[in-house]
């Protein structure tokens, strides 16, 4: 139920294979509708952009009135409209920002280009409400793995502390689900083989967590050549290559890895909460990795649900929300596609 007099803001996320639409008020997930072409790259083991921007294009409007029905309002009463306008895939991320674009120039309403890693960031806010004056964020999905320094999240600059070298955590589950013959995605796929695994079947390098190696660093090329090397390694020995147990030890590498950087941060930083966004941070191990380490370090940690860590229009929906309380200034209709933006802030500006 909307308050009299508040806005509601649309949310449209289209920088990757899902086509996003969400309505947010005042912090409140309304509604949202969201379409995945995932099936029609798991021929290719991963996402091919012209394949994933025809997707959108057939999906927008369905989604939408999904997002709407779901929410039980009428296109019309659409207050705000924010968009994903980097980064992300170039033909997807201009989709979504072109039917953003209509429907605000159609209700002639404020438009919002927001960057998609402060979408994921304020997904949990739908779920556990405001951030804390000051947290870290991790943020695991297929494209990004990033360690952030935020305060408010649209007032306040978002300080980056470190990003992968090569693959991000989510690739690299792509990767070796592809070399298991797990199927694509490969993050479920992996999670789904590891059950009933021996995490300590296999010691997998955990990189750069030596004394010296940039903290906040991460890199996962290794860890995906360490796995390749030891199926080759026990094909070639004529050997059944034990899926289960791969799996569940490259997953534990992986979390590792993951956990112990972002607690560095939290505690290098003197904070107390760790919030932990995207698609990987949908692991069922991960969450208890990391539910475990917090605890014992006496850290609050946050985590939104399952269906709020995939990329959505309810995260883009919460920025826009946000900026519109904050008073920010619309992005208008003049705003690009930025393919590759830099994270400074959950507005990106206008171009040049």
């Amino acid at each position: 139920m909307i308050r009299s007099g508040a806005p509601l803001v649309l949310g449209v996320e289209s920088s990757c294979d899902e086509t996003g639409f969400g309505l947010v008020s005042e912090g409140v997930l309304l509604g949202q509708g969201l379409a995945s072409s995932a099936s029609q790259h798991a021929d290719f083991g991963g996402v091919v952009p012209e394949i994933a921007a025809r997707a959108h294009l057939d999906a927008a409007v369905p989604t939408l009135h999904l997002a709407l029905e779901d929410a039980g309002v009428e296109l019309g009463d659409i207050t705000h409209v924010a968009v994903t306008s980097g980064p992300g895939l170039a033909t997807a991320v201009h989709v979504g920002l072109a039917a953003a674009k209509a429907v605000a120039w159609s209700l002639d309403k404020p438009l919002y280009g927001v960057h998609h890693l402060a979408g994921h960031a304020a997904a949990d806010t739908l779920e556990h409400g405001p951030l804390p004056e000051r947290s870290i964020v991790l943020i695991v999905s297929g494209g990004h793995t990033s360690i952030l320094a935020v305060g408010d999240l649209v007032r306040d600059p978002i300080e980056h502390l470190g990003d992968t070298l090569d693959d991000a955590a989510g690739e690299a589950f792509d990767k070796v689900a592809r070399l298991l013959g797990l199927g694509y995605p490969g993050g479920p796929a992996i999670s789904r083989a590891a059950v009933g695994g021996d995490p300590t079947a296999f010691r997998f390098p955990r990189a750069m967590l030596r004394s010296g190696d940039a903290p906040f660093v991460f890199s996962f090329s290794g860890l995906k050549t360490a796995v390749a090397r030891t199926v080759e390694r026990i094909e070639r020995a004529g050997e059944s290559v034990p899926v289960a147990d791969i799996a569940a030890s490259f997953e534990q590498a992986v979390v590792d890895v993951l956990v112990t950087k972002a607690l560095r941060a939290v505690r290098e930083r003197n904070l107390s909460t760790l919030v932990i966004v995207g698609g990987v941070a949908a692991n069922a191990r991960l969450r208890a990795v990391a539910q475990e380490r917090c605890d014992a370090a006496g850290i609050e940690l946050r985590i939104p649900p399952p269906a709020l860590c995939t990329d959505n229009g309810a995260m883009i929906g919460a920025v826009g929300d946000l900026l519109v309380r904050f008073g920010a200034d619309p992005s208008g209709l003049r705003i690009a596609a930025d393919p590759s933006a830099v994270l400074h802030g959950a507005q990106l500006p206008l171009p040049g």
